[in-house]
């Protein structure tokens, strides 16, 4: 696929601990996810989460973006129930 459109999400927490737990949740989701029109991926530094989404086409960059950030969100929502 030919991407010419991406976008990077970084957010960064309050410890690596809680970091590589929103990571290893939505690790499973990339090859789950990804469609002919989108992909990403998902990287960790430390503190920090990168999601890179990129697409063919603004309209599934869009999507790619919602549906990213929806996941991320739960999962942050799933551990903050859990402090």
């Amino acid at each position: 696929m030919t991407a010419p459109h991406r976008t990077y999400l970084t957010a960064e927490y309050d410890s690596a601990d809680r970091a590589r737990a929103i990571e290893r949740s939505i690790r499973p989701e990339i090859d789950d996810i990804e469609g002919d029109r989108t992909t990403a991926r998902l990287s960790r530094n430390g503190r920090q989460v990168e999601l890179a989404v990129e697409a063919a086409d603004l309209v599934a960059l869009r999507a790619g973006i919602n549906t990213w950030l929806t996941l991320r969100g739960v999962a942050e929502d799933a551990l903050a129930g859990h402090s």
